[in-house]
């Protein structure tokens, strides 16, 4: 896939009526000659739209009107430059926590999490925030997380979670003004709610920051996982993580992961991390597999708003 076709998609099937701005600019970039020349340059994993946007919105740049953010990326490309080859796309949507919520309160209790893939480790707290699908509530505090949820009857409670940690190549700081910025950078420009929504998440992990790790997800997984403690159900998950790492090293997570004790619980795109016999997907637009050790269950929409149970 060109890097043309790459925005183009994003466009297409990631932004469309979910955040028109960047929707323009996605458009704007996959004809922009200058523009593609410049991603070009980087390394395949570093041209991805999020990235691009994030890092431009993180220096003050424009990104609501394609002109205007076309001349400040062409003028202001070495310095946009530099933060992609040293940032990632960690976008840490504590909405994605409503989605998981389903598995993860029907599995043993108590719970030993484990994120891959962490970021700041805001969904190692589903036990702390509050859910609404539809009528039906479940927990207490903030922030509250809304899903439009389809064909499953919601939990009735939280998960009970006695032990939280997270794997990264690049850990971030909740308490870290810079980190959490980074993190505000890479929300949609129009996704007030969002914003309100990380503010809230950060101040609940604040209370009682993750165990967050510095390593590689095939290396450093098995030491941290023997970590967990006994007497707890270690639940490995990882949600839109695997499409920033090669094929060969996702097979080799995957043998890894379902050799460990406990269980695996994934929330990724289909081509990502694929399944055979999938029903078609509930409407146009991206949406993850949620699955429980390789077993595919559901599909979601990518910031946990949404979720259709197949299973």
């Amino acid at each position: 896939m060109t890097t043309a076709d790459a925005y183009a998609r994003f466009a297409g099937r990631e932004v469309r009526g979910i955040s028109p701005a960047y929707e323009r600019l996605s458009r704007a970039v996959s004809r922009d000659d200058e523009l593609l020349a410049l991603l070009d340059g980087l390394p395949p994993v570093k041209r991805q739209p999020n990235l691009l946007f994030g890092v431009v919105r993180w220096l003050g740049g424009p990104v609501e009107d394609p002109a205007a953010f076309h001349d400040y990326a062409v003028t202001n490309w070495p310095a946009i430059e530099a933060q992609v080859r040293v940032r990632a796309t960690q976008t840490n949507e504590a909405g994605r926590c409503a989605v998981l919520l389903p598995v993860l309160a029907a599995l043993p209790q108590p719970l030993a999490l484990l994120e891959v893939g962490a970021s700041a480790g805001l969904c190692l707290y589903p036990d702390r925030y509050a859910y609404r699908y539809g009528e039906h509530q479940v927990g207490s505090g903030e922030p509250v997380l809304d899903c439009t949820a389809s064909g499953l009857v919601p939990p009735a409670r939280v998960p009970q979670v006695v032990w939280r940690a997270g794997l990264d190549l690049n850990p971030l700081d909740v308490t870290d003004p810079d980190d959490v910025s980074w993190l505000d950078a890479l929300i949609w420009p129009e996704h007030a709610h969002r914003r309100a929504r990380l503010r809230a998440a950060a101040a609940v992990a604040a209370v009682e920051p993750p165990l967050l790790v510095r390593g590689d997800l095939v290396d450093d997984l098995p030491a941290l996982a023997a970590r967990a403690p006994a007497g707890a159900t270690l639940v490995v998950f990882h949600t839109s993580v695997l499409y920033q790492v090669s094929a060969p090293r996702r097979e080799e997570f995957v043998g890894l992961v379902r050799g460990l004790p406990g269980h695996w619980v994934a929330n990724e795109a289909p081509e990502v991390l694929p399944y055979e016999g999938l029903p078609p997907s509930p409407e146009e637009g991206l949406h993850n597999v949620l699955a429980l050790d390789g077993t595919p269950l559901a599909w979601t929409r990518g910031h946990g708003q949404a979720m259709t149970w197949f299973a």
